[in-house]
């Protein structure tokens, strides 16, 4: 019954904040980074915080040093969406948000401390692929559904990380989000707002397994993404071009804009990728698997870039 409920809440919230977002003009516009064509309400992700303050109330006030965190970079991050804010400010507040999260995986007061750095390096760059990577309709949503799906399964069959609501309740607002979002025309965009705060919660769940078992290795979830965004990185290093200016150069760009995928099948084979690439690694969990996902994802990557890379030469 309770699930019910936060279907209900959450079909609500989402389409009064649509009404907001239409009279403040709170629109996502074609850009150089996007590969929308048509001006779409921004923010629609703002539906994945809302229900996480809500599961923090309905479980006692579970987490509270994260939801506090994530409180903060979901506002700065919504923000972003309608006023732009400099670099500076942002990332001041991801790194707040992501020491808080380091309190409540107990780092800040334990033996791993040294981990600090290196959480905080792979957590804000994850944040920063997610956000990168929302410019299809249905990939931010679809691909968290996929890893939420596997960390649920994770989390009843092979060890209890999380409590299993907090699970559900982000599934089921990643459920309505994509009712709006994974569409051919979609309805909303997932935002800042969205992309930031569905990758903190997700960064959560797999920080707190990884120190659970002490296995780097459940990254593997992720490893779609962090393929793309890190060789994308890599591949403009060696273009010398300056990191800081949109680009249209993540695979899933040249699927969408020079091979003139639909964007919900572009969606779909990112979604599908994640989802072998999490079966595989769940076959035989461990550091092997991991490398062996992440090898055979990276020569995926360097293949498709080799055939239909010079396509996004021609077209600029």
């Amino acid at each position: 019954m309770i699930y019910l409920l936060i279907v209900v809440l959450a079909f609500v919230f989402e389409l009064l904040y649509f009404k907001i977002a239409s009279k403040y003009n709170i629109v996502d516009r074609p850009s150089e980074r996007g590969s929308s064509k048509a001006v779409t309400l921004r923010g629609g992700g703002i539906v994945f915080p809302f229900v996480v303050l809500v599961y923090f109330i309905y479980s006692g006030f579970a987490y509270p040093w994260f939801i506090v965190g994530m409180l903060m970079i979901s506002c700065i991050s919504f923000y972003d969406d309608v006023s732009s804010l400099p670099p500076r400010i942002r990332l001041l507040v991801h790194f707040v948000a992501m020491l808080l999260m380091c309190q409540q995986l107990g780092l800040l007061t334990s033996s791993l401390w040294w981990l600090i750095p290196i959480m905080l390096f792979v957590c804000a760059g994850a944040i920063n692929v997610f956000n990168f990577m929302d410019g299809v309709n249905g990939i931010t949503g679809g691909y968290a559904l996929v890893v939420l799906v596997a960390l649920l399964y994770v989390n009843h069959h092979v060890v209890e990380f999380v409590d299993p609501h907090f699970i559900l309740f982000s599934l089921i607002s990643v459920l309505v989000f994509c009712f709006f979002n994974f569409r051919t025309r979609a309805k909303c965009f997932a935002g800042d707002v969205g992309a930031v705060a569905i990758a903190f919660v997700i960064l959560f769940f797999i920080c707190k397994l990884v120190l659970l078992t002490n296995d780097f290795s459940w990254f593997a979830f992720l490893a779609v993404y962090g393929v793309d965004g890190t060789l994308t990185l890599i591949h403009r290093i060696l273009l010398h071009e300056k990191l800081s200016e949109p680009h249209r150069k993540h695979a899933y760009q040249l699927m969408a804009n020079e091979l003139k995928m639909p964007h919900v099948l572009v969606s779909a084979i990112y979604m599908c990728l994640q989802a072998l690439a999490c079966f595989v690694y769940l076959l035989n969990p461990g550091l092997i698997m991991f490398a062996a996902v992440v090898v055979v994802l990276s020569l995926a990557y360097i293949l498709f870039m080799k055939k239909f890379f010079h396509l996004h030469r021609q077209r600029n």
